[in-house]
Order: structure tokens, then sequence, then C-alpha cells
């Protein structure tokens, strides 16, 4: 009798015992816990802000897309001329703060160019989505107009062809096609034989014209250097 009294007298002091062992384990691993979190915190910072552009590259992607909307038809020669223009003139801006700031670009002038280039973004996606494509046609007249118009194309996009240099090459193929299309309507659609070897010769200057802009010394990646 007396041993059974110890022995349930003792039992709770065991269940205590085990219970304030527990309890010391639960704070020991939720401190260990706690710690491991903050410095896991510490040691991660967090993520960086993605950089925009450089400048350069955003321009070597305005041509790419200018480029391949003249190969496609999508943009005109008239349509291209205007985006060229638009283009050479931020080049120009740009060369002239780089020139002025000892070759680099102040952080107000590279947000300047990046929202002029953001407006021009915007008027090649209105160009290249609007109802007005180039329709070259089967015949030979055509085919040599779209033949030159790939070939300003490859220029712009292997960078052997400045803006400048690409604008004054689609106005002068605007030029020959409003020409083109006054003779036909004046004719019922067709040009004749002497239409025909006139737009021949303009276009024979105009090779003459993309072949010497395209093998001179000037380059898209020479014009503005990386800031």
């Amino acid at each position: 009798m007396k041993f059974t009294w110890m022995k349930w007298s003792a039992l709770p002091v065991a269940v205590l015992l085990a219970g304030s062992v527990a309890m010391a384990q639960d704070q020991s691993s939720s401190g260990s816990q706690s710690s491991s979190s903050q410095s896991g915190s510490s040691a991660t910072p967090a993520p960086a802000e993605k950089p925009n552009p450089v400048v350069e590259q955003r321009k070597e992607n305005q041509q790419d897309r200018i480029a391949n909307g003249v190969k496609s038809g999508q943009l005109t020669a008239g349509e291209t001329a205007k985006l060229e223009k638009k283009e050479a003139a931020i080049n120009k801006e740009t060369a002239a703060d780089r020139a002025a700031n000892g070759g680099k670009l102040t952080a107000a002038e590279k947000k300047q160019v990046n929202r002029q280039q953001n407006q021009l973004s915007k008027q090649i996606y209105t160009d290249k989505h609007n109802a007005n494509t180039a329709h070259y046609g089967n015949n030979k007249v055509g085919q040599r107009r779209e033949n030159q118009q790939d070939r300003i194309a490859n220029g712009v996009k292997s960078g052997q062809l400045t803006a400048g240099e690409t604008a004054k090459l689609e106005n002068q193929q605007k030029g020959i096609n409003k020409e083109v299309a006054a003779d036909r309507k004046a004719n019922g659609g067709k040009l004749n034989a002497s239409e025909k070897k006139q737009t021949n010769k303009e276009q024979n200057a105009a090779s003459k014209n993309i072949y010497h802009k395209k093998h001179n010394a000037k380059t898209q990646s020479q014009a503005e250097p990386k800031p």
C-alpha cells in the first residue's frame, strides 16, 4: 500500500519534469529558427531593379524593328523616311550631348533620350500596323523596287546604313514611287515603254547610291559610341 502511494505520487513529478524539458526544447528550437531566419534575411539582399537598356542598345533595337518593317512591306518608303529622320535627330542630339560632357551622357540626358525613343517606338508600331503597306507587284518595276527595299533593310540591320543615310535613300525611293503611281494613274494603271525606261534609269541611280552609302566609312556602331 505504501509502495503504491509512492508510485502514484511520483507520477505527477515525472510528468512535470517531462513538460519542462519539452518546453525548453521548443523555446530552443524557436530561438534557433528565429536566429536562422534573421541571419538568412540579412544574407539575402533585396533584388535590385533592372537597369534601363543602354542608349546604344535601344537605338539598335529600333533600327532592327524598322528594318523588319521595310523587309516585310509593313513600312512604306515614306513612312520609313520619316522614322529614320526622327532617329537621326535623336542620334545627332545624343552625339552633341556626349561631345559636351567628355563622351558621356548625364542621367538627365539618358532619361531624355529614353523618352524620345519611347515616342519613336510608338510611331514605329503605328506605322507598321496601319493600312499603308508597300505593294510591289509581280512586274519588273515592282520587283526592282522590292529589291531596293531589301538592300536598304539589310543595310539598316547590319549597321552599314546610318539613320540619316537611310532617310535619304527612302526619300529617293518615295520620289520614284510617287512618280510611278502618277504615271500609272494617267495611263489606266499601266506604264508605257518610255516610263518604264525612265523608272529603271532612276532606280539605277538609286542602286548606286545604296551601294555607296553601304560601303562608305559611316556605320551605325561608329556614329554613336556606347555611354
